[in-house]
């Protein structure tokens, strides 16, 4: 079974209602919301709104344990999730979309790892390549079969939120290689790796980070990229479930 999250913009999977819709209970407390169930390209998909439907928890206070156990429950062993961001990268403009092959975190307090002395054995993972290349590489064929354009190696940088960055936050990420800004890309990619799900991201640029121009962001804005982008990005993520 495939797995999707779904992040802002995305807090249902398709216009169609689901086939089922099912909750789990996951001994890292609750999740977001109960999971969904649609049947796509002959496959099985449960779909995990990050932040609820409606859209309702902040970044920094999302059940990122929870939600991923969840999956894991129903029977998920690979995840796309799908990510608004701000764009660094030239090509990262609102509506641009990147399947990035790198992160940097810098959230804090967040809980960040299944391992704590309660739910089994100490493990060390290896983060040298945060991204399930079979799920990555699923995801740019699809975007090449489609036509449509993405960044295909970039690095998600994740903040703390929920308020975004500043000017001179942006200038320290872009010095440190991030081509993107977003608030949910960890603990959730690590999280995915403890419990030994293929994880990849899809992020969508919903404005310039701050700085990046001198247009002030505005919800109005960031509301209309998500808009018009989410269209290709769910069109990607269905094309990437087929070939999955």
């Amino acid at each position: 079974m495939i797995g999707i999250i779904g992040g802002t913009g995305l807090s249902r999977l398709f216009s169609a209602d689901p086939l089922s819709r099912r909750g789990f209970e996951s001994r890292f407390g609750k999740a977001s919301d109960d999971l969904s169930f649609y049947s796509e390209a002959g496959k099985e998909i449960a779909f995990m709104p990050r932040h609820g439907h409606p859209h309702r928890a902040a970044p920094h206070l999302i059940n990122y344990r929870a939600n991923l156990d969840c999956l894991k429950q129903a029977g998920v062993r690979k995840i796309i999730a799908v990510n608004a961001v701000g764009g660094i990268h030239p090509m990262m403009g609102p509506e641009g979309i990147a399947v990035p092959d790198q992160l940097i975190d810098y959230t804090y307090g967040r809980e960040h790892t299944i391992y704590d002395q309660e739910s089994g054995a100490l493990d060390h993972i290896d983060m040298s390549f945060p991204y399930s290349e079979l799920v990555r590489s699923a995801l740019l064929e699809a975007a090449s079969l489609l036509s449509i354009p993405v960044l295909e190696r970039a690095c998600y940088a994740a903040t703390q939120g929920p308020r975004l960055e500043t000017s001179a936050e942006i200038e320290r990420i872009k010095r440190d290689g991030g081509d993107l800004v977003g608030m949910t890309g960890m603990p959730e990619a690590a999280l995915a790796r403890e419990l030994g799900l293929d994880y990849a991201c899809i992020a969508l640029s919903v404005n310039w980070a701050a700085g990046m121009v001198d247009e002030v962001i505005t919800m109005e804005d960031i509301n209309a990229s998500l808009s018009k982008g989410m269209a290709n990005v769910i069109t990607i993520v269905r094309q990437a479930v087929a070939i999955l």
